[in-house]
């Protein structure tokens, strides 16, 4: 038998915006309705500190239930890289499948969906589970806060803008 004596095993957290009274935090899209369904996913980012956040585990799809909606069913996750009961930072990525496979491809998607296609939330930092022995249970996302999908607007709305811009400076030079 192998002994682990000395080894410094990962933080742990517990991937859901939906935990009692510890985390509530449902996700909306752009015009304020809670995200229902497959079309929808989130993904966990975590690192050590803010500029290092990287994805941890596979995006998962959001509840289907009208009651459940603006949460998903999440699971465990370990922090490679962050030690047991170190702190994280952590940051929670949603987006629109229809917009992209990826949360890169979503927030670079040039289609104007009111709803949005991509958001995320503020960053937060944790204290990661999986500590001592027997290990600690993963850590709750307490101070996660929900945040909406971001509506990419349509080029003629920002070629309006652009115009708008030009008369006040053209009208400021008389």
């Amino acid at each position: 038998m192998t002994s682990l004596a000395g080894f410094a095993a990962d933080g742990t957290v517990n991937f859901v915006n939906k935990n009692g009274s510890i985390v509530d935090a449902p996700i909306t899209d752009a015009l304020g309705a809670k995200l229902l369904g497959a079309g929808y996913v989130a993904q966990l980012w975590a690192g050590p500190v803010g500029g290092t956040l990287a994805a941890v585990g596979d995006p998962i799809p959001f509840r289907t239930s009208t009651a459940a909606a603006g949460y998903w069913s999440g699971a465990a996750r370990t922090i490679t890289g962050v030690t047991a009961g170190a702190d994280a930072v952590i940051e929670v990525r949603a987006w629109r499948l229809a917009a992209g496979d990826t949360y890169s491809a979503a927030f670079g998607s040039q289609d104007p969906n009111p709803v949005g296609n991509y958001g995320l939330s503020l960053p937060i930092t944790i204290k990661t589970g999986g500590a001592g022995e027997p290990p600690s249970l993963p850590a709750d996302l307490a101070g996660l806060g929900g945040f909406q999908l971001k509506a990419v607007p349509e080029p003629s709305i920002i070629a309006l803008g652009l115009v708008g811009a030009g008369a006040l400076l053209l009208r400021r030079r008389k």
